[in-house]
């Protein structure tokens, strides 16, 4: 399936900057209401349903036995014809 990018935004920040922008998403799940993201002429609003497909996923990225790139990346996912997305379940995050 083709993917169409409707936002992006990559920059270095702090790891407090970081959890600002999280606490920000979560607060907005929290409370129901759509996520808007804005990163200079770019802004795009999402309104994920009440039960998305959560998806976190820790990488490392370059030959093995070697230094790479590691990543941690959280996705919301859902369908747009109002579907909730899979089941999932069972992440502890510590």
């Amino acid at each position: 399936m083709p993917e169409e990018v409707l936002f992006k935004s990559e920059s270095r920040q702090t790891r407090a900057e970081i959890a600002s922008y999280l606490r920000a998403v979560a607060d907005k799940l929290d409370a129901g209401e759509p996520i808007t993201l804005k990163a200079g002429d770019q802004s795009v609003t999402m309104e994920p349903p009440a039960s998305p497909t959560f998806e976190v996923k820790a990488e490392r990225e370059g030959p093995a036995g070697q230094p790479g790139e590691l990543s941690i990346e959280f996705e919301l996912e859902w369908d747009e014809d109002g579907g909730d997305g899979g089941a999932g379940g069972g992440l502890e995050i510590e």
